[in-house]
């Protein structure tokens, strides 16, 4: 008889006992009985081919009285122990063999962890029991992200501590029992960690003229998710309508809150605030929107337009009006080449100054004007 025999629970175990003299070839002698004894309870099991005891799971079969074997049906963790095969030759013989029933794991509702729901700073600790034969080993891991990287904690063992927890610390958490004998188990624990509104905004100053459309961005963190909204530069809060668009978009405690200004007005010129309340506490943000000119409409540098060059006919005799008309019209000219680098409403000034021009040619008509692109 082996010294040790192996059976996963639920399955059939057979000993098998093999008398001396069977082994030198010749049957057991007539008298000799081979019983079967459980012996951490001192129970008779079976005598010769008659079963003693009253569970029903026991058979004995043997083959030509040389081999007796022992049969269990329905291998259960309460058959685990030492089984004694022994015949009653003089003197007594016998032999004995240990049998180990291995059990899956499995995990126990309690005193396992369920999903827990704590406060930003404080510590935790994750429970996972689990049964089976041998023992099984327990590690954890996170759903999403594999293996936990975070510094404060223990990977193996029944329990997980995690010290001063954050919100980095949160969502599920996978409790895995493992012992070598299929199937593997695990359970799956849910961390919630709730936390005040935290808000920062990447751009909280931004110049717009009137007219633009604009779009105002705030982020926020918090769990619960928070109530945001938008409050206007006069402190009114903000709906939806033909010039306001508010959007909010959420992932896990992360809040993403977009402002649109389809069409910046004077009002619209100061600063916006964008608010996050949750039952933990509120925050906000402050983003400034300045006015600033409306860009003017770009030209080609290289159009020139048509302009008039005044000159003097000198082959008439200069008088001093003539004179102090040549200074006037030079004037003009230069004038009229800085204003025609101008927007125009600078160009409507430049023409007065050609309406004078033709004025004065009409009260002094010995001048002559040639036009040059």
């Amino acid at each position: 008889m082996r010294a040790e025999e192996r059976k996963e629970k639920g399955g059939v175990k057979l000993f098998a006992c093999i008398p001396r003299v069977a082994q030198r070839g010749k049957h057991s002698p007539k008298g000799c009985r081979v019983a079967w004894l459980r012996v951490d309870t001192q129970t008779i099991l079976t005598i010769a081919s008659h079963v003693i005891t009253k569970n029903h799971r026991i058979a004995v079969t043997h083959s030509g009285h040389r081999t007796w074997s022992l049969h269990i049906r329905e291998t259960r963790e309460t058959d685990r122990g030492w089984y004694m095969c022994q015949v009653n030759t003089d003197p007594m013989s016998s032999n004995t063999g240990f049998l180990e029933v291995v059990v899956p794991p499995d995990i126990l509702d309690y005193p396992t962890s369920t999903d827990m729901v704590v406060r930003e700073g404080s510590n935790v600790t994750l429970r996972c029991a689990a049964t089976g034969t041998p023992e099984p080993t327990v590690t954890w891991r996170r759903e999403a992200g594999g293996m936990i990287t975070l510094s404060n904690w223990h990977e193996e063992g029944p329990e997980l501590i995690l010290t001063r927890v954050t919100r980095l610390h949160m969502g599920p958490y996978l409790c895995i029992a493992s012992n070598g004998v299929p199937p593997t188990v695990s359970k799956r624990i849910v961390l919630i960690v709730h936390f005040a509104p935290m808000i920062w905004i990447e751009n909280q100053l931004i110049g717009a003229y009137e007219g633009q459309t604009l779009v105002l961005e705030c982020h926020s963190e918090a769990y619960p998710r928070p109530i945001v909204y938008w409050t206007r530069p006069n402190n009114e809060t903000i709906v939806n309508d033909n010039n306001y668009k508010s959007e909010v978009t959420a992932e896990g405690y992360e809040t993403t809150m977009r402002l649109m200004i389809k069409n910046v007005r004077l009002q619209d010129f100061g600063s916006f605030r964008c608010i996050a309340t949750n039952s933990l506490g509120e925050n906000d943000g402050w983003i400034k929107v300045y006015k600033i000119g409306k860009p003017s409409t770009s030209r080609n540098t290289n159009s020139r337009r048509d302009s008039k060059k005044w000159s003097i006919d000198h082959n008439k005799k200069s008088s001093k009006d003539e004179l102090i008309l040549k200074e006037m019209m030079e004037e003009l000219e230069e004038e009229g080449n800085e204003e025609n680098s101008k927007s125009s409403t600078s160009a409507c000034g430049y023409l007065d100054a050609l309406t004078l021009i033709v004025m004065l040619l009409n009260v002094f008509p010995r001048f002559t004007t040639t036009t040059l692109s």
